[in-house]
């Protein structure tokens, strides 16, 4: 986790696409937020891609987007879209229901 000099948290909902269903995409999202203390959630979407909401100081969400576009291992990212950006304070991460 980073300090982000003038404190400010985000969050960040995105769209990520590419092979990311079925590899583990969703639990390494989980792992790799934790390990930057970040909160929001993640989800597969029935049209193939994840969906998830980052929230936490500025530097770490744009680190764990970073992140995102490498994925685990076995996934093959193509594109990680931010769908919405804004201020939201959340509790913990939490992997949801297919949505």
């Amino acid at each position: 986790m980073s300090d982000d000099p003038d404190g400010r948290h985000i969050s960040v909902r995105v769209r990520i696409e590419g092979r990311v269903q079925g590899v583990g995409y969703r639990y390494w999202t989980e792992g790799v937020a934790a390990d930057l203390g970040l909160t929001g959630w993640v989800r597969n979407r029935r049209d193939g891609s994840v969906e998830a909401l980052f929230a936490g100081p500025a530097d770490d969400v744009r680190q764990m987007l970073d992140r995102c576009r490498e994925g685990p291992p076995a996934s093959r990212v193509t594109a990680v879209t931010i769908l919405e950006e804004g201020e939201e304070t959340l509790v913990n991460f939490e992997v949801l229901q297919t949505a």
